[in-house]
């Protein structure tokens, strides 16, 4: 899901910037409500100097409507490249994996089978015929947060902050838990061990680059259409123009009888059409649409599952199947079998 821009606004920027800097070590102190002073050193005062000398300045907050020109050092504004300095500051090197536990709101008790029958033929309509095999069991489901800052480079260049959340069973994209994921509980105390599931880079790797895919489908559709028009247009005068100048020593050539002219006009006109294919190789090239992303947290979530064997019959082939049921997301997850990714 892509998470909207919040409006500058002078009051919560001065804040986020009071915080974020006292915790990389600086000291300061809100001398008005649109102004911080900040005194800095070391690691923090390489924000404004490469050396980590001793920095003391007072930041401004200008409003948003404020025309008036810039100094960059000093006041914060849209855009400021002092925030995306910050923004690199706080982000912890090498990117550390955290690790969550929901509270368990919804899943206190197993669903009933029917209730269970009746969301699994929702989910999988191909199946004929649907048995628990054995008892549900208190289990765990495990998913991957991934905050992501995204930077499409076409003819106008895209900025966007989303987050992407997987089921790790089954590699599926969880845009529910995307959205409502500030909303959940979480156990200080989880209640027994939790068996977390070893990082597996490779296969994450995978399933974070499909789901960051399919997530940008939309935007990138929007953009390919519009590139491709401009493409278009200027894959046209390029054209326009070279078969004109193509026809021109065309003609030239036809109505000499000097074969020494005859030849140089062939030569340029040889030329011409080599000089025309790099013309459109080149529009190609600069038309081309890149898109990277840079991830800027992962979080693990445990959250409570009720797992079960299941007897089902799916597309007229009986399957015994191994399978959790999620209470939160009121979805079943194969943990073996069809669906199953990597």
């Amino acid at each position: 899901m892509r998470i909207e821009r919040l409006t500058h606004s002078p009051g919560p920027v001065a804040d986020f910037y009071e915080e974020a800097l006292m915790s990389l070590g600086a000291l300061c102190e809100r001398t008005w409500h649109d102004r911080l002073d900040i005194v800095a050193d070391g690691p923090t005062a390489r924000l404004w100097n490469e050396s980590g000398a001793l920095h003391e300045v007072e930041l401004w907050f200008p409003p948003s409507d404020d025309t008036a020109p810039r100094e960059a050092a000093k006041e914060v504004f849209p855009g400021c490249p002092l925030t995306f300095r910050l923004a690199e500051a706080l982000r912890t090197a090498p990117l550390a994996l955290e690790r969550v536990v929901f509270a368990d709101d919804t899943g206190a008790r197993p669903p009933a089978p029917d209730v269970a029958e009746k969301l699994w033929r929702a989910q999988f309509p191909e199946t004929n015929r649907w048995q628990l095999a054995a008892p549900f069991a208190a289990g765990r489901h495990f998913s991957l947060l991934a905050l992501v800052r995204c930077e499409i480079q076409a003819i106008d260049q895209h900025w966007s902050l989303r987050r992407v959340a997987i089921s790790l069973a089954d590699g599926a994209r969880d845009d529910a838990l995307a959205q409502a994921v500030r909303l959940a509980r979480l156990e200080t105390q989880p209640s027994g061990d939790i068996a977390w599931p070893t990082p597996a880079p490779g296969r994450w790797h995978e399933i974070l680059r499909d789901a960051f895919a399919q997530d940008l489908s939309e935007d990138l559709a929007a953009i390919r259409a519009r590139q491709a028009q401009y493409l278009r247009r200027e894959l046209d005068r390029v054209d326009d123009y070279f078969e004109h100048h193509e026809q021109e020593l065309a003609s030239r050539a036809a109505h000499t009888g000097n074969e020494n002219t005859k030849l140089k006009a062939t030569e340029r006109l040889a030329a011409a059409k080599a000089e025309h294919g790099r013309r459109r190789a080149d529009q190609v090239a600069r038309h081309e649409i890149r898109a990277q992303a840079h991830l800027e947290a992962l979080l693990l979530i445990a959250e409570s599952a009720w797992r079960t064997r299941l007897n089902v019959e799916l597309a007229h082939r009986p399957q015994a199947l191994s399978a959790l049921f999620v209470p939160r997301a009121r979805r079943w997850v194969l943990t073996d079998g069809p669906g199953k990714d990597g």
